[in-house]
C-alpha cells in the first residue's frame, strides 16, 4: 500500500500531462490534424513509398519519386528488429502533435524528479518546460523530428547524473534507453547538442569527483557511459549505418567540385558554406525575446489587433474594416536580423525570475552546470555575430560545420534555465536561510532589467533591412509611411510585452514574498506562481499555434490537390520524369503525383542538386532529356500551371556510340556543358565507388544499331527489368540515378558492375543479342544493421533483467 501511495502523485501527474496536451491540442478530439508546412512536402516527397508499402506490405527502401531516385533511409524508412522504435510508439501513444507535448513533460518530470523536487513542484515545471514557446512553434510548422529528440534530452540528461552520483545501476538503464530513444527520434543535429551539453556538465561532474577525492570512481562511471552507449547505439544499427552511409552521397558531405556554377573557384570543400551555416544567426541584443516575446517584434507574421498604427494606415488608403483587420492579423513586425522566424524563442518572465533566484539561493554548486549550459547555448547561437567563437567550432570542432541554423542550439538554454528555475523554487521553500536577501537580489535583477530595456528603448529605431522592400513595391510616399506606421506597432510590442514580462515578474515576487511573510502556504504559493507561470506560456503559445492550424484529416493525409496539368500528364502511364519549373528543386508537390526531379529536404543528394545547380538552371536542355523528362510543368501569366511535352527525353535506357573519358569531377561535370547525351556517355577515369575500381582509360567507340533497343517490361521502385536486343556489343546508359550501395545488375542473372556516367546515371556493357537487365535494390547496410539491432535488443533486455536481479538479490541479502 505504500509503495501505492508513493507512485500515486506520479501518476497523477502523467494524468495531467496526458489531459493537458489534449487540452492545448483539443482539435484531435475532433478527428482534424494539425497542418505542419514540412510534413505536407514530407507526405509528397514519401508518396511512393507509403503507397508501395500498403500494396506490398514491405519497404522499397528507394523512391524515385524525389530528386529523380534516393533511398528512404531519411523519409521513414521502416527497419526489421526496430524494438527502440516500438517502445517508442508506446510512448507516443497520443494524436500528433500531443504526443510530442505530452513527451515533453514526461521527459522533463523525469529529469526533475533526479533532483528530488517534489511532485507538485516537478509538475508546473515540466509543464513550464513543454510551453517553451520554441517547443510549440517547432510542433506548428513540422519539425516533428527535431521535437521528438529534444523530448528526451532530459531524459538523456537525468541518467547522465545519476550514473555521476554512482548509481550506476538505474543510471546506466535510464541512459541506456534514453540515448537508444534519443538516436531514434533521428534528428542528429539536436542529438550533436545534447552530446556538446554533456561535454559541458561532464568538467563540473570530474571537477566535483576530484574535489571529493573520488577520481578512482571516474573508470566506474565511463565504462557505465561505454556499455549504455554501445547498446544505445547498437539497437539504433541499421539507422545509423543507412543515415551514415547516405550522408556520403548528400549536400551534407564534402564537395568534389573546385568551381562554383558562376565559374569562381570555390574555396572550401566543406559540406556546407559558412554562410549557409550562419545564416540564421540570433542577434545579440534579441536574445532578450528570452524574457519578452515581442521585443523584437515577435514573427514575420504577427497580429497587430485594430488598435494598431498599421490597422489605421490601411484603412486611411479606403480599406474596409474587415478588410483593414484582416490584413492586421499578419504584419511583419519581426525586425531582427534572421531572414524568417516563425515566433520568439521566450521561456517564460517567471522561469527567468526563478532561474536568477536559483543562482543566489541555491547551494547546490550543480546550478553552475546548468548556468554553464545555458551561457554555452547562448553564445553559440549568436552564429556570425560571434564570428570568432563561430568560426572556432566550425573549423576546429568535429562534425559542427555539418548542421546549419546555429540558433537552433539555443534549445539547451530552454532545457537549463527551466531546470534553475524549478531549483529556484525548489531551494526557497527548503532553505530558509536569507530568503529574503536572495528574493531581494532577484528582484532588483529581473524588474531593474526590464526597466533598463525600457530606458533603452529610445536607442532603437525599430527598423530592418527588409523595410527597404515596401517603400519600393509601395512607392517612396506611400511606401515610407508602410514602414513608418510598422515602426510604431514595432515600439508598440516592445513596451507592451517589458510591461507583460514586468508584471510576471512582480507576481512572483509577490507570491514569494508573501509565503516569506506568513501569509501565504507552501502549496498555496506553488500552485499560484505555477498557473502564472505557465499560463504566462501557454497564452502566448496560442499566438503562433492554435486551433486555426488545424484542418481535416483529408487534407492533411493528401495535402496537395492535382492541377489539370497533373491529370493531363497522369493520362501518360509509361515510366517517366517531371520537372516542375515553380519548385525549383524545392518543393514536393510534384513528388505526390509523378516521378520528379525536385523535392524537399535537408539533405538533398549531392549530385542531383549540382545538376541542377550547374546546368538545369542554364538550361541545358540535354541534361533534361538525358534524365528522362517528358513533361515540364510551367506557369502562364495568371499563375495557372500547364505541362509541356519535351518530345527529346532520351526514355528509360539508350544506347551510345561514344563513352568519353574524364579525369575529374570538375572534367565530368563541364563535359556536360556540350553534350550529345544520345550518342556520348561521360565516365570518369577514377570513379568514388563502384562494383569494379578499374576502368579503360580511353574512350571508348561502338558501333550503334539504328534497330537496337533497350524496352523497360516491369517497373517497381526497388526493382526495373528491362529486355535489350542489340547486333553488336554495345554500352547503355539507364535515366536512372546512380547509387554505389544496394544497387546490383544482372544480365540474364549474371551480376555486372554498374558505372556512374554523365555525374549522375548508370550505364552498362550489354552484349549483343537479346538479355534480359535487371537492376534490384537489396541494401547490405539493411541487412547488416538489422542483426546488430537484433543482437542489441537482446543484450539491452538481459542486461535489463540482470541488473534487476542482482539488486533485488542484494536488498535481500541486506
Amino acid at each position: 500500500m505504500k509503495q501505492l501511495q508513493k507512485f500515486y502523485p506520479h501518476l497523477l501527474a502523467v494524468i495531467g500531462f496526458v489531459i493537458i496536451s489534449l487540452v492545448y491540442f483539443y482539435p484531435v478530439l475532433q478527428g482534424k490534424k494539425i497542418y505542419q508546412s514540412d510534413i505536407a512536402q514530407y507526405t509528397g516527397m514519401a508518396k511512393e513509398q507509403i503507397d508501395f508499402r500498403a500494396e506490398n506490405n514491405t519497404e522499397p527502401y528507394w523512391t524515385n519519386s524525389a530528386f529523380g531516385g534516393m533511398p528512404t533511409y531519411q523519409l521513414g524508412a521502416k527497419y526489421p528488429n526496430d524494438y527502440i522504435g516500438m517502445l517508442d510508439d508506446a510512448l507516443r501513444f497520443l494524436p500528433r502533435p500531443a504526443d510530442y507535448l505530452f513527451l515533453y513533460f514526461l521527459g522533463f518530470y523525469g529529469l526533475l524528479l533526479v533532483f528530488r523536487v517534489d511532485p507538485l513542484k516537478a509538475f508546473f515545471g515540466a509543464l513550464a518546460f513543454g510551453f517553451s514557446t520554441y517547443l510549440i512553434i517547432i510542433l506548428g510548422v513540422g519539425h516533428n523530428a527535431k521535437a521528438h529528440a529534444i523530448a528526451y534530452m532530459p531524459l538523456v540528461i537525468a541518467g547522465f547524473i545519476l550514473v555521476f552520483r554512482k548509481r550506476y545501476l538505474h543510471g546506466g538503464i535510464l541512459t541506456m534507453l534514453a540515448v537508444a530513444l534519443e538516436i531514434n527520434a533521428n534528428h542528429f543535429q539536436m542529438t550533436y547538442y545534447l552530446l556538446l551539453l554533456l561535454l559541458v556538465f561532464s568538467v563540473y561532474f570530474v571537477y566535483k569527483l576530484y574535489q571529493n577525492k573520488e577520481l578512482k570512481e571516474l573508470p566506474k562511471i565511463l565504462g557505465v557511459f561505454l556499455i549504455a552507449v554501445l547498446f544505445a547505439i547498437g539497437t539504433n544499427a541499421t539507422n545509423l549505418l543507412a543515415t551514415k552511409e547516405y550522408a556520403d552521397f548528400s549536400t551534407r558531405s564534402k564537395n568534389e567540385l573546385t568551381f562554383n556554377p558562376n565559374g569562381s573557384k570555390v574555396t572550401t570543400d566543406n559540406a556546407l558554406s559558412r554562410e549557409y551555416i550562419t545564416e540564421y544567426s540570433y542577434g545579440i541584443a534579441e536574445s532578450l525575446n528570452l524574457i519578452a516575446p515581442r521585443l523584437f517584434g515577435g514573427s514575420n507574421a504577427e497580429n497587430v489587433g485594430t488598435d494598431s498604427k498599421l490597422y489605421e494606415f490601411i484603412i486611411n488608403q479606403g480599406a474596409s474594416p474587415s478588410e483593414a483587420e484582416e490584413f492586421a492579423k499578419n504584419v511583419p513586425t519581426y525586425w531582427g536580423n534572421q531572414p524568417i522566424v516563425a515566433a520568439p524563442a521566450y521561456i517564460g518572465a517567471i522561469v527567468f525570475f526563478l532561474a536568477i533566484l536559483a543562482l543566489f539561493h541555491d547551494k547546490r554548486k550543480v546550478k553552475y552546470a546548468f548556468l554553464a549550459g545555458a551561457i554555452f547555448s547562448l553564445l553559440l547561437s549568436w552564429g556570425k555575430n560571434l564570428g570568432f567563437l563561430t568560426d572556432f567550432f566550425i573549423d576546429f570542432v568535429p562534425m559542427y560545420d555539418k548542421f546549419r541554423a546555429v540558433s537552433s542550439i539555443q534549445v539547451l538554454l530552454e532545457l537549463c534555465i527551466p531546470v534553475l528555475a524549478i531549483m529556484g523554487l525548489q531551494s526557497f521553500f527548503t532553505e530558509k536561510e536569507n530568503q529574503w536577501k536572495s528574493l531581494k537580489l532577484t528582484g532588483i535583477v529581473t524588474i531593474g532589467l526590464v526597466v533598463l530595456l525600457f530606458l533603452a528603448k529610445g536607442m532603437f529605431d525599430f527598423t530592418t533591412i527588409n523595410d527597404n522592400y515596401y517603400v519600393q513595391a509601395y512607392g517612396e510616399e506611400m511606401g515610407t509611411a508602410f514602414v513608418n506606421a510598422l515602426k510604431e506597432d514595432r515600439a508598440s510590442l516592445y513596451s507592451a510585452d517589458l510591461l507583460r514580462s514586468g508584471f510576471f515578474m512582480l507576481v512572483a515576487f509577490g507570491v514569494l514574498w508573501s509565503y516569506y511573510k506568513g501569509k501565504l502556504a507552501q502549496n498555496t504559493a506553488i500552485i499560484i506562481i505555477g498557473i502564472f507561470m505557465v499560463g504566462d506560456l501557454f497564452f502566448v503559445d496560442k499566438n503562433y499555434v492554435n486551433k486555426e492550424d488545424f484542418v481535416s484529416a483529408r487534407e492533411v493525409d493528401e495535402p496537395f490537390q492535382a492541377t489539370e496539368a497533373d491529370m493531363a500528364i497522369l493520362q501518360d502511364t509509361t515510366h517517366y520524369r517531371v520537372f516542375e519549373v515553380s519548385g525549383n528543386m524545392s518543393s514536393a508537390r510534384a513528388s505526390f503525383f509523378h516521378k520528379s526531379i525536385g523535392g524537399y529536404h535537408a539533405a538533398k543528394p549531392r549530385r542531383i542538386q549540382q545538376l541542377f545547380d550547374y546546368q538545369i538552371a542554364k538550361n541545358n536542355k540535354e541534361v533534361l532529356d538525358m534524365l528522362n523528362i517528358k513533361y515540364i510543368i510551367q506557369t502562364d501569366e495568371k499563375g495557372q500551371e500547364f505541362p509541356t511535352m519535351n518530345p527529346d527525353a532520351n526514355g528509360n535506357a539508350w544506347f551510345v556510340k561514344e563513352v568519353k573519358m574524364v579525369n575529374s569531377a570538375d572534367e565530368e561535370m563541364k563535359a556536360l556543358d556540350k553534350l550529345d547525351s544520345k550518342n556520348v556517355a561521360i565516365k570518369n577515369k577514377f570513379p568514388d565507388s563502384g562494383i569494379f575500381k578499374v576502368l579503360p582509360k580511353k574512350d571508348q567507340i561502338f558501333t550503334k544499331d539504328s534497330l537496337a533497343t533497350i524496352k523497360l517490361d516491369l517497373y517497381k521502385p526497388n526493382h526495373l527489368k528491362y529486355t535489350s536486343i542489340n547486333s553488336n556489343n554495345g554500352f547503355a546508359v539507364f535515366s536512372e540515378i546512380y547509387y554505389p550501395k544496394g544497387w546490383k545488375a544482372t544480365i540474364d542473372g549474371e551480376e555486372r558492375p554498374i558505372y556512374r556516367v554523365n555525374y549522375t546515371l548508370r550505364g552498362l556493357d550489354i552484349p549483343k543479342g537479346k538479355h534480359t537487365i535487371e537492376f534490384k535494390f537489396e541494401p547490405e547496410v539493411v541487412k547488416t544493421g538489422s542483426t546488430i539491432t537484433l543482437f542489441s535488443s537482446i543484450g539491452m533486455v538481459l542486461l535489463i533483467i540482470g541488473g534487476v536481479y542482482f539488486e533485488q538479490k542484494g536488498k535481500k541479502k541486506e
